[in-house]
C-alpha cells in the first residue's frame, strides 16, 4: 500500500459507528477521536464544512430535503422492522412529483429499446411528458473515433454506428426536460452522458449485459465460485 494510500478515506473498512451512530437525536455523538485514521471526517474536516455550507443555498437545500423526504417514504416501520416499500422507478416518478417535475428525458441504450418503451409508457401513465433519445443517435460511424474494423462488435464490413451519450445529453439539455433518466448505457458512455448532461439526472437502471442489468449479482457471487475470479490479484 502506498503512503498516499494510506491516509485515503476507506469508509468500506469501518463499521459506521462514528458518521452512523445509533443513539437518540438529543444524544452527544461519539468523539471524532474514536473514529480511525482513515475516517474521512478526520481526514478531511474542511471540504465536509464546505459541502455542508452548500446545504444553505436555497434550491440545493430543498432539493436535498425532498430527496430525504423521498428516501424516507421507501420504508415503513412494521412490528417486525423496517421493511422497503417500493421500486426505484416509482421511487423516481415520485421524486419527479415532489420536485414539480413533469418533463422527464430518457437516455437509453438501443439494445433496452423494449425497456425504455416500457419505462416510458408507464411514466406517461403517471401524467409525465416523456422525451427519449438513443444512444445511436446521429449514426456518427465508429470509425470518426478511431476505431479500427476488428475492434467493432459487427463484421468488419458493416456499418455500425458509436454509441453517441454526448449527443444524447445535449438534445436532452436542448429539450429542457426536468429530470434526465440514463437507462442501461454503457460503461464510459455514461460517464460522458453525465459529464455533458446539464440537467438534474438519475439511473433507472445500468448495464450489465450478463446478469439481466443487475451488477451486484456478480458482486455477491464472488464470494463463491462462478465469480470468484474477481477476487483473483491481477495478473501484471
Amino acid at each position: 500500500m502506498s503512503e498516499n494510500s494510506k491516509n485515503s478515506s476507506r469508509c468500506v473498512q469501518c463499521a459506521g459507528k462514528t458518521c452512523y451512530p445509533v443513539m437518540g437525536v438529543d444524544d452527544t455523538p461519539p468523539s471524532l477521536e474514536e473514529a480511525p485514521d482513515f475516517c474521512p471526517m478526520r481526514q478531511h474536516p474542511d471540504v465536509i464544512a464546505a459541502a455542508e455550507s452548500a446545504y444553505t443555498e436555497t434550491r440545493t437545500r430543498e432539493f436535498a430535503r425532498l430527496a430525504s423526504i423521498q428516501e424516507a417514504e421507501c420504508y415503513e416501520m412494521t412490528p417486525d422492522g423496517i421493511k422497503t416499500r417500493i421500486p426505484r422507478i416509482e421511487e423516481i416518478i415520485q421524486f419527479a412529483r415532489k420536485c414539480g417535475f413533469t418533463r422527464i428525458g430518457i437516455a437509453f441504450c438501443i439494445g433496452l429499446r423494449e425497456e425504455a418503451r416500457l419505462v416510458a409508457s408507464i411514466f406517461e401513465a403517471k401524467g409525465l411528458d416523456v422525451v427519449s433519445v438513443c444512444c445511436k443517435v446521429g449514426r456518427v460511424p465508429k470509425e470518426s473515433i478511431g476505431i479500427q474494423p476488428d475492434q467493432k462488435i459487427s463484421p468488419p464490413a458493416l456499418f455500425e454506428p458509436m454509441c453517441n451519450p454526448i449527443a444524447q445529453a445535449e438534445i436532452i439539455n436542448a429539450e429542457q426536460v426536468d429530470l434526465a433518466v440514463q437507462l442501461g448505457l454503457c460503461v464510459g458512455h455514461d460517464t460522458l452522458f453525465m459529464q455533458h448532461c446539464r440537467v438534474p439526472s438519475t439511473v433507472l437502471a445500468v448495464k450489465d449485459r450478463v446478469t439481466g442489468h443487475n451488477p451486484l449479482a456478480a458482486v455477491y457471487l464472488s464470494k463463491a465460485p462462478y465469480y470468484g475470479r474477481l477476487k483473483k490479484p491481477a495478473s501484471s
